[in-house]
């Protein structure tokens, strides 16, 4: 039998969510299996059990650049066009940014039923926006800058927000990147198109997260989970995530990155790596 919106709602609620709730939502619509209003659906869902949610809202897909030649960054681990003409031709094809652009496809069809179907705050950060609903969208969404994208997740873990997860695992819970990002790891330069001919740098953009999965069996005690229709639904306290995924890069500058020579991982590495260095520096001198 498809699962209902109603079902979705009451799910959620057993899980937690409550009106008074601020909600980052990372989704999965297939995990639901047969959903009576698709996406369309499971973002009213999200809607109607959370007092605050906010969904990725990125259009990466349409405004991004590869960096223009020459221009090279420490650690940035990041590709060049061979020539101007060649970025100025994909400059000429990307879109430039609004906040009328749909969301990246791989970010799911939710956060895009929710941008199209509901009043709501978007950011106008061209790689990196997200899109908020309810009594603290306005908040959340100016908290981000050009050069704090993770901005918003900041002050919902200030609000004692929480990390929702839909069918989908943690390499999808961008609080880790906040995690990281705090201990000078995972810290890169991007690029977008913003006008027509004209292109900008955009610093402190995360990287992967293809081994953030490790962090579950560590989460797992501080985590709620529930089955509604076929989505397994996870519910963790923001802070607790930043908190346990603190502890262990501090441990282990490699916690959570990969060790293939070309992935960002690498570089991020040498991004932390960096940063100690320059904290044990402070320290001998202050002492």
């Amino acid at each position: 039998m498809p699962v209902t919106e109603a079902e979705i709602v009451d799910g959620l609620r057993g899980l937690g969510v409550g009106p008074s709730s601020v909600v980052i939502a990372h989704t999965s619509l297939r995990s639901f299996g047969q959903v009576e209003g698709g996406a369309a659906a499971v973002a009213g869902a999200l809607v109607s059990a959370c007092g605050t949610l906010l969904v990725p809202a990125s259009p990466g897909d349409l405004t991004g650049l590869s960096a223009p030649p020459g221009l090279v960054r420490p650690d940035n681990a990041y590709f060049n066009e061979p020539s101007w003409a060649a970025f100025d031709e994909a400059l000429e094809r990307a879109t430039a940014f609004s906040r009328d652009l749909p969301i990246d496809g791989e970010l799911g069809a939710v956060p895009e039923a929710v941008r199209r179907l509901f009043p709501r705050e978007r950011g106008d950060h061209a790689l990196f926006s997200y899109v908020a609903v309810g009594e603290e969208a306005t908040a959340l969404i100016r908290a981000q800058r050009k050069d704090r994208p993770l901005g918003p997740l900041e002050v919902l873990a200030g609000m004692d927000g929480l990390v929702l997860l839909l069918g989908t695992d943690h390499t999808s819970n961008t609080m880790i990147h906040l995690a990281e990002q705090r201990l000078g790891r995972s810290l890169f330069y991007r690029y977008a198109k913003v006008g027509d001919g004209c292109w900008a740098e955009f610093p402190n953009i995360p990287g992967e997260s293809h081994r953030f999965s490790e962090l579950e069996p560590l989460l797992a005690p501080v985590t709620r989970e529930a089955r509604i229709g076929g989505c397994r639904a996870r519910l963790i306290a923001a802070r607790d995530v930043l908190r346990i995924a603190d502890r262990e890069i501090k441990e282990d500058p490699r916690a959570f990155l990969c060790d293939a020579p070309g992935c960002r991982c690498q570089a991020a590495l040498r991004q932390r790596l960096s940063a100690m260095r320059s904290e044990a520096h402070a320290t001998n001198h202050d002492g």
